[in-house]
Order: C-alpha cells, then structure tokens, then sequence
C-alpha cells in the first residue's frame, strides 16, 4: 500500500528529516583521521534526543546504534566500532529520526582528510545522482525513471550500481512501499503522484556492482574491496519539482568552514 501524505504529514516528516540533517551537521564538525564511528554515533545520539527525537535505527529489527557507519568498501549498514579512521579513508554515514510519530532519513559520504581523486571523483559522481534521481521525482513519472536517470549517469562515468539494497517510502514507518531502486528501464513500476514521500539513496561502487553480507548480519561490503559512496534524501513528490524534506545544508556549511 502506497500512502499519499497531507500537507501537515508532509511537514512532520519535513522535520525529523531536517533533525537527521543538523545530526549529520554535528558528525561533520567531528570527523577527522583518528576519530571511531562509535564516538560519532554516541554524538548523534545525544543530539537526536536533545531535540525531541528519537534514534530511528536503534534497535531497528535488532541493530544495535543510531548510525549506520560504513567506511570505505562497506556498502551500507556498518555499525559504528572503536576502530581509528584514517586520512584517505571515506565513510558513509546513515541517520533516521522519529518525532512526532513520522521518520526521516538521510545518509552523506564524508572524507576523512584528503582522498584520492579517483575517490574524490566517486562520491562526487554519486551525489550528483541522488539529484538527477529527485529531477525525475514528479508527479505523473513512474519509479523505473528514477532508477533509469541514475543508472545511466552512474554507470557512463564507468560506475556500477548496487541491485540488492533501494531506496523506499517514508512515513509512519522508516520503510514503505514503494521501493525505489537506483536501476530500472524508464517508464516502468508505481505511478508517482503528488503526496507520496520517497527516500532515494544511490549506493554506487568504484568496481563491480557485487557486494558481499558479513556475519554480522548488517555490514554488506564491495565483493572486490573496492570504494563505494551513498547519499540520500527524503523527499514530497510534487507537480513540477520535488520537494526535499532533508538538508545536507548543515553538512555542507561544516565542509566548506573546514576547508
């Protein structure tokens, strides 16, 4: 069942999505060469419940932090460790929130200090296909088009995109229908239509598409050992031009002061 939000649902995923967005503001001020995912995750935490929220992916069918820390070739889904990154090491960081009974959800892939280019090029490649993707989230289009505009950007750049993990609706749950995959043929799957609340989220490896699952359960890496980047937005399907309900403002003003 897919749901077609009113404007004040709209609002309230508007903001724990932009709560999730300041979260991920506070781990950019900290990430640097020897900090631990588990110090960024024990700073989200904090943060979320200082401003009403609750951690989203705490406990979420048994995971066990606030963020999902994934650095370098894990995909998605790392729990945060007491492991030291390093400079030249990436990390994709991935924060819900709940607050007032609707989530948000969003995810940025960090440098730690200075990267490859070639690295560099990746994230930068991934994230201008997160958009490409919200430019075709209107109303009237389908889902496959989604999918189609980030696959082709991707994949001409010589990237490959991963099958097994999609984005997916946002509401009342941290996961609805519809799935939104980040491949697919244009004109294909659900009808979008003014309302409905979508989480679009690239994950786009350097080398092969293929990706393993470890013990844990959760962490899924590059089945080559190669990088992979993620970001995602939560946003409205509107007429004429999405609206995104997540920020990666707060991020970016850390960035760019730290640079």
């Amino acid at each position: 069942m897919i749901y077609i939000k009113t404007e004040e649902e709209i609002e309230l995923i508007r903001q724990s999505s932009l709560l999730v967005g300041k979260t991920l503001g506070q781990v950019a001020e900290m990430i640097r060469p020897g900090i631990t995912s588990l110090e960024l995750d024990k700073r989200a935490e904090e943060f979320i419940r200082d401003n009403g929220g609750i951690p989203a992916f705490l406990g979420y069918s048994g995971f066990p932090n606030t963020l999902c820390a994934s650095p370098n070739d894990q995909v998605v889904h790392g729990i945060p460790n007491k492991q030291h990154l390093i400079e030249g090491d990436v990390i994709s960081i991935d924060c819900g929130v709940l607050m007032n009974g609707y989530y948000g959800d969003s995810a940025y892939t960090f440098c730690v200090g200075e990267v490859a280019p070639e690295v560099k090029r990746l994230l930068d490649v991934t994230k201008e296909s997160l958009y490409i993707g919200i430019e075709k989230s209107v109303h009237g289009s389908r889902v496959g088009d989604i999918g189609n505009a980030i696959q082709e950007y991707c994949e001409s750049r010589s990237y490959s995109v991963v099958r097994e993990l999609v984005g997916h609706g946002v509401g009342r749950k941290l996961h609805e229908a519809p799935e939104v995959p980040n491949y697919g043929r244009r004109g294909t799957g659900p009808m979008l239509k003014s309302g409905m609340v979508i989480a679009i989220e690239p994950m786009i490896n350097q080398g092969s598409r293929n990706m393993t699952f470890e013990r844990d359960g959760w962490t899924t890496r590059t089945k080559d050992g190669k990088m992979s980047a993620h970001f995602e937005h939560t946003l409205a399907i509107r007429n004429g031009k999405a609206d995104i309900l997540s920020s990666f403002e707060y991020v970016e003003e850390v960035l760019n002061r730290k640079s």
